[in-house]
């Protein structure tokens, strides 16, 4: 009884991970887009409003009714070109995003860290040996040239 209680909870927990609840009220829970809320320049190149783009200087001004509709026109047709985009491409895209996701993932895990890890390996393996030439080669010649300096002496003298 209890093993199958146990397989319908990781059952559950699985199915939990790749259907997980999503909160169609904070699209952006992890703050992606952050930055784009909050540097103007990318604010406005992301996310214009009618006045980021058309703007009427004083002594210039349209009728009022002209204004009013064309800032309803401007803020309700961006409004459905981008529902409208989203609609056709969203998916697509998506299907897409999660490919190239799938594939940089499948290649990190099969590919880049085995390679790694190899590369580690190897490189262990030249150190010791390079270690072991060090200590061959090298550490008898530097006691030696260290026993011939000990012996020099290096004097100051202030000449007038």
């Amino acid at each position: 009884m209890m093993a199958e209680e146990h397989t319908d909870l990781e059952a559950q927990i699985v199915k939990d991970i790749h259907f997980k609840e999503i909160d169609l009220v904070n699209r952006d829970p992890k703050n992606i887009n952050e930055d784009i809320v909050k540097n103007q320049l990318v604010l406005r190149s992301c996310h214009s409003s009618h006045s980021d783009v058309i703007a009427e200087p004083v002594g210039t001004y349209s009728f009022d009714g002209v204004w009013k509709v064309s800032y309803t026109t401007f803020t309700v047709s961006k409004y459905w070109c981008y529902r409208l985009l989203s609609t056709l491409l969203g998916v697509p895209l998506a299907l897409l995003w999660g490919f190239l996701f799938a594939c940089i993932s499948f290649c990190h895990i099969w590919a880049v860290v085995p390679c790694i890890k190899s590369y580690l390996i190897e490189i262990q393996c030249i150190s010791h040996i390079y270690s072991l030439c060090i200590r061959t080669f090298c550490n008898p010649l530097f006691a030696a040239l260290g026993q011939v300096c000990s012996n020099i002496k290096v004097m100051l003298r202030k000449e007038v």
